[in-house]
């Protein structure tokens, strides 16, 4: 059913500037590409508010239907959501078909999913999609069942659809459900291993997998185009200071991105909204720059992660002018923003040391005095903590002088300690 031709597509491109809402129209184009078009045309224009049947003005409509003719279109992309009437009457006035803003960001999830959960996913957020925009097209099969012995209520072909519909979004659910309790577990069982988990969010084409490739040394799928990542790649990585943790790569935002999707990858959105650290990367070379943070920060309070500590990644410093590695720090000395490049490498060992001096494990400096039969918890604290000094006392147990993780204080419980400054 979603199925698209190996083939690029004509398409007409129709940008609007609207009063009360702005996209972004090379934003459309990188889109319209991404999805395999090829874009033959562009169409802009302004209105105050978009025309409640066919969203353009008439005298626009016209000169849309006279570039599809031209240029032999086979498709026309508005970089606007449209209601369902709205498409079918651009659709039946233009004579070709009509794909909005959202439905063009689902046709390239679904190209772009490889895993059994992505494409749960985009079929889920796809049907989700098409429920709303059924219409009554073949009118052959819309009477309902009649006939001696026969009579009855019936069911039209469209409720037939919606009905058949509705059943596979609740298959789709469940399936998706227990793949959330899967990841819900594998996330539990990080937490107790208290290995800290660390999830890159950004705009779409920020960089994202070709750093967490350099990190890492995975060999997730990177290009210089739109969501090129849309499954969420999980790998371990140590830190300098040797501390393991798990860098998590998600799926890229974008303005205004579908509700169906937000609500279908729900359990992928998941790995940032309960990581220990976000790590927003950005386009620091980008000339929408600021919109696209502002962007990020939006759908990060839409999934709850916006109280997780994050700093900034300023990526692709290679692109612009006297572009050097750095690092932004507020006025305690806490790091708030990263500059470096992941395609050269300049910036790297920074972000590293950024990252490992958040993990850095807390010590604490005991003086403990053990008795002769406390030697199990002398070979812990040998095992776990840092020996500064040691000397047998009088009673014949050890008095130690130690650092010690936070951890593992609870090894201390039946020891008589003082905390040295």
């Amino acid at each position: 059913m979603f199925d698209r031709p190996d083939t690029g597509e004509r398409a007409i491109l129709v940008h609007l500037t609207l009063h009360s809402h702005h996209e972004d129209l090379l934003e459309l184009k990188e889109l319209a590409k991404s999805a395999g078009t090829n874009p033959v045309h562009v169409i802009t224009g302004s209105r105050k508010s978009p025309d409640a049947k066919y969203y353009v003005g008439t005298g626009k409509l016209d000169e849309i239907k006279l570039a599809v003719e031209t240029h032999s279109a086979d498709i026309v992309l508005f970089n606007h959501a449209l209601s369902p009437s709205q498409e079918r009457n651009l659709e039946k006035f233009l004579g070709v078909r009509v794909v909005d803003r959202n439905g063009l960001i689902l046709d390239i999830f679904a190209q772009r999913a490889q895993s059994f959960e992505g494409k749960l996913q985009v079929e889920l957020a796809q049907l989700k999609h098409l429920s709303t925009r059924l219409v009554r097209g073949w009118t052959h099969l819309e009477r309902q069942k009649g006939g001696i012995g026969l009579r009855g209520p019936g069911e039209t072909q469209l409720e037939t659809d919606r009905r058949l519909l509705g059943l596979r979004i609740k298959q789709i659910q469940k399936r998706l459900d227990k793949v959330d309790k899967q990841r819900h577990q594998g996330r539990s069982k990080r937490k107790k291993a208290e290995i800290p988990s660390i999830s890159f969010v950004g705009y779409t084409n920020a960089g994202k997998s070709t750093l967490f490739n350099r990190l890492t040394g995975a060999d997730s799928y990177a290009a210089d185009q739109l969501f090129a990542t849309l499954d969420p790649t999980l790998r371990s990585c140590r830190l300098p200071n040797n501390i393991e943790i798990v860098l998590a790569d998600t799926v890229g935002f974008i303005r205004h991105l579908p509700h169906e999707l937000v609500a279908s990858f729900k359990s992928t959105l998941q790995e940032a909204s309960e990581a220990d650290l976000l790590l927003h990367v950005i386009d620091a070379h980008s000339e929408n720059r600021d919109d696209n943070i502002a962007e990020v920060y939006q759908v990060l309070a839409d999934i709850g992660a916006d109280k997780i500590r994050c700093i900034e990644v300023f990526n692709k410093i290679d692109l612009l002018e006297n572009g050097q590695p750095r690092i932004d720090r507020d006025d305690e000395g806490n790091p708030q923003r990263v500059w470096l490049s992941a395609e050269t490498g300049q910036g790297i060992d920074l972000l590293l040391n950024v990252l490992a001096e958040q993990f850095a494990p807390v010590k604490n400096k005991r003086k403990c005095y053990l008795k002769p039969d406390q030697g199990q918890i002398r070979a812990k604290l040998f095992t776990c903590a840092k020996i500064i000094d040691e000397h047998i006392n009088d009673s014949g147990g050890s008095d130690l002088i130690i650092e010690i993780d936070n951890k593992y204080l609870g090894l201390l419980n039946a020891v008589k300690t003082e905390e040295i400054a």
